[in-house]
């Protein structure tokens, strides 16, 4: 019985500390936080401060993953995952919207803002763009999103969204 006892303890404690070890998995890692001053709820501002929309940021799978729901002024919606690989070093963000488009950028934090790279795909024209986009925190709370699409013809990057965001708490 004693045998018994002591293998059911040994399982039991493996089974614990593997549990512990897996929900704490992305909190053992500073680079899981590195888009955390993202996270909120915000509404959206163009550069002319006309409110463009809201945006709901949050992480889930115990800090693993951001959520991103968009909602625009004019009725557009999207979605986005967000999540840091550890293997790659880099943070993804795929993002669908139902409208024309799909965007797959991945980066990292670099000097203070995170800069992801990759592709946008436009269904409606059947056509992809190497595309950028930069989060800035601001010192005020809110944080700046620029997206850039490079455009093949002139060879430079044409800025294709410019928002403010504000924490919704902030306008309350």
């Amino acid at each position: 019985m004693k045998k018994i006892t002591t293998l059911f303890i040994l399982l039991s404690s493996l089974f614990i500390n593997s549990a512990l070890a897996q929900n704490k998995n992305c909190t053992f890692n500073e680079d899981f936080s590195d888009f955390d001053f993202w996270v909120g709820a915000w509404d959206v501002f163009d550069t002319a401060g006309n409110q463009v929309g809201t945006n709901s940021i949050e992480k889930l799978e115990n800090g693993c993953a951001i959520m991103e729901s968009w909602t625009g002024a004019s009725g557009s919606t999207g979605i986005s995952i967000n999540y840091f690989n550890s293997v790659r070093n880099e943070w993804r963000q795929l993002w669908v919207s139902a409208g024309e488009y799909a965007i797959d950028i991945v980066g990292a934090l670099n000097e203070g803002s995170m800069v992801l790279v990759g592709e946008l795909y436009n269904y409606g024209g059947n056509e992809t763009y190497d595309f950028r986009g930069t989060w800035s925190s601001n010192e005020d709370g809110s944080v700046r999103q620029f997206f850039e699409q490079y455009n093949k013809e002139t060879e430079v990057w044409d800025a294709w969204f410019d928002g403010r965001y504000v924490p919704q708490t902030m306008n309350n």
